[in-house]
C-alpha cells in the first residue's frame, strides 16, 4: 500500500483523491516541501511576525518585519518562490504548477496570513505581476516585473475611489490625459491594499483616458506610477474594524497632477477593462481558496477549544453541550463543499483560461467567503470573550475574510451576474420542455390514454 501524502493531514482523503492524479511529479514534492516549510518555519514564526511590528502609528509603517524577511530568503533557496504563476500562462515567467496544484498550496497558505508573502504570493503582488507578465512591455516587465518577481520591491493597485460607487469601475473618475510624452494623472483612490509598505515602489492606477467614448468599456487605462512620483500623497491608512493592516495597509491616495512617462501606460489607451477582467479573475479564486485555508484553520482552533479539559462548564466538555457538535459537522460538511467548488474553478481556468470560468470563478467569490465567515464565526462563539480579543487569530481573520464579500466585487454583483447567466439558459430548457412534451403526447396517443390538461 502507498504512502498518503502529507496533504491529507490538511484537506481531506477524499478531495485529495479526486485531484491526486492531476498532480505531477514536480508539484507533489512541491507540495510536500511546501508543508514541511510551513510547519516547521512559517507557522511557528506566527506570533514572533506580530510583535515585530511596532505599535507605534509612524513606525508600524516603516518597518519590514525581519522574520518575514528572513522566511523569504529561505523560501526562494528551497524554489518555494511565485507559485502563482503558472508556466502554462507565462512560460517567460512561470513555474511549472498549474492553477488546480496551487489551489491546494493556496489553502495551506490561508491557515496563516503572513504565508503567501513568505513564499512571494502575496496580494495584490500577485495580480500585478500577472498584468505585467501577460500585458506589460519588454521594458515595463524589466523595471518592475523582475523585481517584483525576485522579491526585492512591493506593489499596489489602485482602482477603487472616493465618493464613487466603484462596485461599477465605469464609474471611475480620475483622470488620464497625454501631454507631449507624458501622462498627468489626477484622481483620489481609497482601500489601495500595499501602499503603506515602505517596499511598494509601484501603483497600477486604472483611470479615465477617454470619457467620451461611445463604449463605456473603452474609457479607462491603466498607468505604471512610481509610489515616489511627485504628488503621489497618502492620505491615511483605512482600518478594517479596527485593523490597519500595517505595514502594507488599504491607502487613502491622492493623485495631484502626477506626472509619468508615456511609456508608462500599460497595453494601450482604452484597454483598462480587458487589463482588470484578465486579472482579477485568478485573483479572485486566489482569495477563495486562501480563505478555506482560514476556515479549516479555525475549524482547527475550535476543536481544540471544545475538547480542552481545562474549559469544561457544568462537568462537561463543551463538545457535549447541545449544538456545539452540530457546528463542528456543519463547519466540515460546508468547508468540503466549497473545497471542491474551489477546485472545480481551478481546473476550469487551467482548461479555458479565466475567461472561460466566469461562472465557476463568481460562485466560488460569493459563496466561499460567506462559507468561511460563519465557520469562523462558531469557533468565535466556542471561544466565548477570547474569541473577540487579540489573543487569538479568529478575529483578525474575519475581519479580513469578511472584507473579502466587497473586495475585487462585492457579492450582490457576482450574485447577479450567475443569476443571467443561468437565465440566459431559458430559451434552451423552454426548447427541450416543447420537445419532451410531443414525444409525451404521441406516446400517450399511442398507448391510448387521454391527457386531461
Amino acid at each position: 500500500m502507498t504512502q498518503q501524502h502529507k496533504i491529507v493531514q490538511y484537506t481531506s482523503e477524499a478531495s485529495w483523491g479526486m485531484v491526486e492524479d492531476k498532480f505531477s511529479p514536480y508539484a507533489k514534492e512541491v507540495l510536500d516541501k511546501l508543508i514541511t516549510f510551513l510547519e516547521d518555519e512559517v507557522w511557528p514564526a506566527s506570533k514572533v511576525a506580530h510583535a515585530q511590528i511596532p505599535d507605534d502609528p509612524v513606525l508600524r509603517w516603516k518597518v519590514i518585519v525581519p522574520v518575514i524577511a528572513e522566511l523569504k530568503e529561505k523560501a526562494k533557496r528551497l524554489g518555494l518562490w511565485n507559485l502563482f504563476l503558472s508556466k502554462v500562462h507565462y512560460p517567460q515567467w512561470g513555474v511549472p504548477l498549474t492553477n488546480l496544484e496551487y489551489a491546494v498550496m493556496a489553502e495551506l497558505l490561508g491557515r496563516e496570513t503572513m504565508a503567501s508573502e513568505a513564499v512571494n504570493c502575496a496580494a495584490p503582488d500577485t495580480g500585478n505581476m500577472e498584468v505585467l507578465a501577460r500585458y506589460g512591455s519588454p521594458e515595463q516587465q524589466q523595471k518592475w516585473l523582475v523585481p517584483l518577481l525576485n522579491g526585492e520591491i512591493r506593489s499596489a493597485f489602485a482602482m477603487t475611489e472616493k465618493n464613487v460607487a466603484s462596485s461599477d469601475a465605469t464609474n471611475i473618475r480620475t483622470s488620464m490625459r497625454r501631454e507631449g510624452n507624458e501622462i498627468v494623472i489626477n484622481g483620489h483612490k481609497w482601500w489601495i491594499s500595499g501602499a503603506g509598505d515602505p517596499r511598494t515602489k509601484i501603483h497600477l492606477v486604472m483611470g479615465k483616458s477617454d470619457p467620451t467614448n461611445k463604449d463605456r468599456y473603452q474609457q479607462q487605462s491603466v498607468v505604471l506610477v512610481p509610489a515616489d512620483a511627485p504628488g503621489v500623497k497618502i492620505v491615511r491608512p483605512m482600518k478594517v474594524f479596527g485593523y490597519d493592516d500595517a505595514p502594507e495597509g488599504h491607502c487613502e491616495i491622492i493623485y495631484d497632477n502626477v506626472r509619468v512617462p508615456l511609456s508608462n501606460l500599460v497595453l494601450g489607451w482604452g484597454r483598462g477593462f480587458e487589463i482588470i477582467q484578465g486579472r482579477l479573475g485568478p485573483g479572485r479564486i486566489h482569495h477563495c481558496m486562501r480563505s478555506i485555508g482560514a476556515a479549516q484553520s479555525a475549524l482547527d482552533i475550535m476543536l481544540r477549544r471544545v475538547t480542552d479539559p481545562g474549559r469544561k462548564t457544568f462537568g462537561k466538555y463543551l463538545y457535549e453541550h447541545g449544538t456545539v457538535i452540530a457546528d463542528i459537522a456543519k463547519s466540515r460538511a460546508e468547508i468540503e463543499s466549497a473545497r471542491l467548488l474551489v477546485l472545480s474553478a481551478a481546473l476550469q481556468i487551467d482548461k479555458y483560461k479565466a475567461k472561460g470560468a466566469l461562472k465557476e470563478i463568481g460562485i466560488a467569490k460569493f459563496v466561499v467567503p460567506s462559507m468561511a465567515l460563519a465557520v469562523i464565526d462558531r469557533a468565535i462563539q466556542a471561544h466565548g470573550a477570547e474569541g473577540v480579543c487579540q489573543d487569538t487569530q479568529l478575529a483578525g481573520k474575519w475581519a479580513g475574510i469578511r472584507t473579502l464579500r466587497i473586495a475585487d466585487g462585492p457579492d450582490a454583483v457576482h450574485i447577479q451576474q450567475v443569476g443571467q447567466r443561468e437565465l440566459k439558459r431559458v430559451p434552451g430548457l423552454v426548447q427541450k420542455e416543447t420537445e419532451r412534451r410531443k414525444k409525451e403526447k404521441v406516446l400517450m396517443e399511442k398507448a391510448g390514454i387521454k391527457a386531461h390538461l
